[in-house]
């Protein structure tokens, strides 16, 4: 059975950096298109921040794009997410997810099949 974990939230301060992962278990993602998304507080809306297709095309969130960098290492079946310049509102808890599809839709579409347990990211000002 397919399982996701993230690792490498944690708290910086505003213009730091930092590196998500997820890693995928049970079960192989490279074909799949993977997302990664946050929530900013439990009972908020979702955001959809970045995805990325198994040939690497990507799409961003406008309020990302030229900060973060999704990217995947399909021999280790491991999504990331680098981020820098960060920002107090990008605090949030972060989650990877799939759909099992192999093409990414929008980001504003959020509707996974799966997803994982989720890192906490906190920046301060």
């Amino acid at each position: 059975q397919l399982q996701l974990v993230e690792s490498g939230g944690g708290s910086v301060q505003a213009g730091g950096s930092l590196r998500l992962s997820c890693a995928a278990s049970g079960n192989t993602v490279k074909r799949y298109c993977m997302t990664w998304f946050r929530r900013q507080a439990p009972g908020k809306e979702s955001e959809g921040v970045a995805n990325i297709d198994s040939a690497g095309s990507t799409t961003y969130a406008d309020s990302v794009k030229d900060r973060f960098t999704i990217s995947r290492n399909n021999a280790k079946d491991t999504l990331y997410l680098q981020m820098n310049t960060l920002k107090p509102e990008d605090t949030a808890m972060y989650y990877c997810a799939t759909n099992y599809g192999f093409e990414c839709g929008s980001l504003t579409v959020l509707n996974f099949a799966l997803w994982g347990q989720g890192t906490q990211v906190t920046v301060s000002s």
